[in-house]
């Protein structure tokens, strides 16, 4: 994260709106923040960190967090924040709470609001988690951006559990907990192995030779399948030419018997065509016609009954229409005089309000009474609280000019301190030079047994091993020449007459040398040589061994040397810092009387400190009793403003009485007003609504006793028009009968009453038709091709039953061989099913055996407390390449086996002690420079272009040269793209500084900053 902008108002002691433009400071790499104690340094962190988290070090939400952190001058805080993210992206967060108005000490909770700046404009987010923007912890970013007060040393002193869970959220070291993903798979895999164990007992009887000896069987039944099938083929073919004559003879009877069936229906099918051509005759004719009559005197009917029920409807709305114009005629005068009686009970109304205004205007002027009172006595509560005030202000002034300077004591104090401390690192310093010294006299005491020249001792060793070398070498190569000699005599002692010489292959061998036995001689010669390399391991070890001692004594008069240095500097700078004590108030030989009058001063600050919150709190009384009196005489003015309005409408209601008199209701009650109103009101209310009524009545009642009259009118003539169409049809159906010969209409509505399917009948008759013509010719087909067969029903019967058995036969091996092969199928596919779940099987069981294996590697976390514990090591050796500079190389930090942080101390022959042994100066720098490596790891990680780190702690622990390699260091930051912001007082530092902001605190303006 690198900040961009910060602007506060309203927060702490900022009391102004204050920017800070962190642009010029993050250029130059280095800058710092200055200002006296209690300026307001520590707050510009505090804004930054409650702007992005809404968390603070100072306060929590229990401690009324909102309140405290106001400015109690102000009455809103408001914090916008500026700064590029890990991705270089530009976010924006403001937070901002108010004091509410009625009440000082309840302060609203903040309200907050992320932005992103894209496209040239701030874009507010949907959410108000920093984590998603700068991918770190509030804890965290406490630990590794900005580092607040007091906090220095938090990941120093972290416990091992405490501290490897930061490193696992602070490094993703969470996806290296792998155990709950191999528990998950090695469930899995038992799982499935269970599975294949339960089907593999499935194909326990399984086997090749089962397959097998089912193949042979498989052969045999073949064979009979094969034999059946021949015989049967033979008996089929004569079995199928007698079953086609039988079913051709049989065919032929039945077609025999239909065509006689046939010939009888044809009578009446005739006669039915006859009837249909007939009847369709008549039905085009006659059925429109009947049609058209039966219709039109269906509708005359109709008409004629609509006709008497519009009737004596038209009569009812006569009679009614009259009864509503006699109602009309009766409540008319009544309705005349109705605009005077809604006058007078406009009167009653007035004079009903008069009568409550009266009463009120009675009871806002007793209001007003006891209001006077409360005033005065809130006038003499605030002279009270006034006088208290005065009385404390003056306490805490003589007080106030009793106390000694706050810095003065700071300065003495921290010279005092400094006194102790270098006077117990003198002394230990020391105490370094006294065992140093015993260390090598001791050494001195090891090398006496030698009895060596320590100048010329090499040189001698060498000299004696080079001799034993040169005896060493003549002996082996005596031992050479015997062992030549030992082989020679051993092929002499092989060799017979006709069998090849091994050297040169003859095979006669006239004159064998005869050697002497060597094996005592060359076991003496090693037995030499082995003591000769036994001296020279001899002597090869004491060498060793006196180089070692030389080299500890060489390495503790180094030390030596190195530590009187520094004890003269030690020495020196003590009596440099006894000159420097330049306060005559003090004796720099008595810190006990400075410790009394620092006592003394800490119980004025407490007794000034206490008056000054009775003061607060009297005056937060005295702003109540304020806030108590504007209340009250707002009440007052309120109610003499109400007693005006009041009077005023009382006034405006008796001008505007035209009827009636205020001085006959007078002395009324308003209950008795009330009930002579509501009369008058419900009986005018009445009047108008019933003639209101009448009217629309008579309204809506004339168009329809209209429309039913012209409804009336309009059926008597079509009723005419109906009558005189049926007569025309009449005159059309008697012409018909005439032509077609019938008598009356009753003849040709009995031939209709028949209802004849006219297609129906068509199509049954060409469908016998068709039939009748397809028998006869089928029958004479039939007859034709069977002319000269006979068929012998016996002989077919015997047959049959031959063919019948013989298929049964062949069924039942056809079915044998089929069922035979498929069980060998199926046994072929269980078995191949069993050879894969036995592959399976094994691949999964050697999967169980890695997962096993893996299990315990993952077991309880361990492979990612062994990976925390790696990025822990590498994170200590990137913090000692600074604490080695700023220690000079007497210090460096470790891990224990328990990946707990210690001290290496190389005064003390590099013996390991825990960090809580470290001064406050040395607390300083190795956490300062674990600090830094931290940071560098979890920005790094997140893959920045730059990193950015604040600290407000600790500069003031620091000796002159600290500071300087304090400092040395952190400007070599800027070389490494590094950005450091530091907060202090340490006016040494601020003057190192390439640029820096002053904080100033104004009594009346609160903080400011320059």
């Amino acid at each position: 994260m690198i900040p961009v902008q910060l602007t506060l108002e309203g927060l702490y002691s900022y009391q102004e709106r204050q920017t800070i433009d962190f642009k010029s400071l993050t250029e130059s790499g280095l800058f710092g923040i200055f200002g006296s104690v209690g300026s307001g340094k520590s707050s510009i962190l505090e804004a930054i960190s409650f702007a992005l988290y809404g968390e603070t070090e100072r306060l929590n939400a229990r401690d009324k967090r909102a309140y405290n952190m106001m400015n109690l001058k102000s009455n809103r805080s408001f914090i916008e924040f500026d700064f590029f993210n890990f991705e270089n992206k530009k976010f924006r967060a403001t937070r901002e709470f108010k004091r509410n108005s009625k009440n000082f000490d309840d302060v609203k909770p903040s309200n907050v609001v992320f932005y992103e700046w894209k496209e040239n404009r701030w874009e507010p987010l949907e959410h108000v988690n920093p984590e998603k923007i700068i991918n770190l912890t509030y804890a965290n970013f406490k630990r590794t951006i900005i580092i607040p007060q007091g906090q220095f040393k938090e990941f120093l002193e972290l416990g091992a559990t405490d501290r490897t869970n930061m490193m696992k959220e602070i490094f993703n070291l969470y996806r290296f907990d792998l155990q709950n993903n191999v528990s998950g798979l090695n469930a899995k895999n038992k799982s499935e192995l269970d599975q294949l164990e339960g089907q593999l007992k499935g194909f326990e009887e399984i086997n090749e030779e089962q397959i097998a000896a089912q193949k042979e069987n498989l052969t045999l039944l073949q064979v009979k399948f094969e034999e059946a099938k021949n015989e049967f083929n033979k008996i089929d073919k004569k079995y199928q030419l007698q079953k086609n004559l039988k079913t051709d003879f049989e065919l032929l009877n039945e077609k025999q018997e239909s065509f006689k069936k046939l010939s009888f229906e044809k009578i009446d099918i005739d006669l039915l065509e006859k009837q249909t051509e007939r009847f369709e005759q008549i039905f085009r004719l006659f059925s429109p016609l009947i049609g058209e009559k039966n219709k039109l005197q269906k509708e005359i009917d109709s008409k004629n009954h609509e006709k008497e029920i519009q009737g004596k409807n038209l009569a009812e709305t006569e009679r009614k229409f009259n009864v509503l114009k006699e109602s009309i005629t009766a409540i008319l005068p009544q309705y005349e005089v109705l605009e005077q009686s809604k006058i007078k009970e406009n009167d009653l109304r007035l004079i009903l309000q008069m009568l409550r205004f009266s009463a009120e205007i009675e009871i806002l002027k007793s209001r007003t009474e006891n209001g006077v009172k409360e005033v005065e006595k809130v006038s003499e509560n605030q002279k009270t609280i006034r006088n208290k005030i005065d009385v404390l202000v003056k306490n805490s002034e003589l007080l106030k000019s009793q106390r000694l300077d706050a810095q003065l004591l700071l300065n003495v104090g921290n010279w005092f301190s400094k006194k102790r401390n270098l006077t117990e690192i003198l002394q230990a310093q020391l105490k370094k030079t006294d065992d140093l010294n015993s260390e090598i006299h001791n050494i001195s005491e090891e090398l006496k047994p030698f009895t060596i020249d320590v100048e010329t001792f090499k040189n001698d060793f060498k000299l004696k091993n080079d001799a034993l070398e040169n005896q060493k070498k003549n002996l082996s190569e005596k031992r050479n020449q015997l062992e030549v000699q030992q082989k020679l005599a051993h092929f002499a002692n092989e060799l017979h007459d006709g069998e090849s010489c091994p050297l040169c292959g003859a095979l006669d061998h006239p004159d064998i040398v005869e050697f002497e036995d060597v094996k005592s001689e060359l076991s003496a010669i090693a037995e030499q040589i082995i003591k000769f390399e036994n001296q020279q391991k001899e002597l090869q070890q004491t060498s060793s061994e006196i180089e070692k001692i030389l080299e500890k004594k060489k390495f503790f008069e180094s030390q030596l040397k190195t530590e009187k240095e520094a004890f003269d500097q030690i020495k020196t700078e003590v009596d440099t810092h006894q000159n420097n004590f330049s306060w005559e108030e003090f004796n720099a030989e008595n810190e006990a009387d400075f410790e009394s009058k620092r006592n003394h001063s800490f119980d004025l600050e407490k007794q000034i400190e206490a008056l000054s919150q009775e003061i607060s709190q009297q005056q937060k009384n005295l702003e109540k009793e304020r806030e108590s009196l504007d209340k009250f005489n707002k009440a007052l003015e309120d109610f003499k403003l109400k007693e005006k309005e009041v009077e005023t409408k009382f006034k405006t209601n008796q001008s505007n009485l035209k009827n009636l008199l205020w001085e006959d209701f007078r002395e009324k009650s308003v209950d008795e007003v009330e009930e002579r109103f509501q009369n008058l009101s419900q009986s005018n209310l009445k009047t108008e609504q019933d003639y209101q009524n009448l009217i629309q009545q008579e309204k809506e009642l004339s168009p329809k006793f209209a429309e039913q009259k012209a409804v009336s009118e309009q059926l008597g003539k079509r009723i005419a028009e109906l009558e005189e169409e049926i007569s025309e049809n009449r005159t059309v159906l008697i012409q018909y009968l005439t032509d077609q010969k019938f008598n009356n209409l009753e003849e040709v509505e009995t031939i209709l009453a028949q209802e004849l399917n006219v297609q129906e009948g068509r199509n049954q008759i060409q469908k016998f038709r068709i039939d009748f013509e397809t028998l006869k010719n089928g029958v004479e087909e039939l007859s034709l091709k069977l002319k000269g067969f006979s068929f012998d029903k016996e002989q077919f019967v015997a047959l049959e039953m031959q063919f019948k058995t013989g298929e049964n036969e062949l069924k039942t091996a056809n079915d044998n061989v089929v069922k035979l092969a498929s069980e060998i199928d199926r046994l072929e596919k269980e078995f191949k099913k069993k050879e894969d779940l036995l592959k399976e099987s094994a691949k999964l069981q050697k999967r169980a055996d890695h997962l096993k294996i893996m299990t315990n590697l993952f077991k309880g976390a361990g492979f990612v407390q062994y990976v925390s514990s790696i990025y822990l090591r590498q994170l200590c050796d990137h913090a000692n390449i600074r604490f080695h500079r700023m220690t000079r190389n007497q210090l460096s930090l470790q891990l224990n086996e328990n990946n707990d942080f210690e001290i290496v101390d190389f005064l003390n022959e590099g013996r390991s002690r825990s960090v809580k042994t470290l001064s406050g100066g040395q607390s300083f720098q190795v956490s300062l420079s674990l600090a830094l490596a931290l940071a560098e790891s979890v920005q790094a990680n997140a893959q920045a272009e730059k990193n950015f780190f604040f600290i407000d702690e600790g500069f003031g622990t620091q000796d002159l040269e600290s500071v300087n390699v304090v400092f040395e260091t952190l400007t070599n930051l800027q070389k490494e793209n590094r950005i450091v912001g530091i907060i202090s007082h340490v006016e040494e530092l601020k003057e190192k500084m390439p640029v820096s902001l002053n904080i100033i605190k104004d009594e009346e303006r609160g903080s400011l900053i320059f």
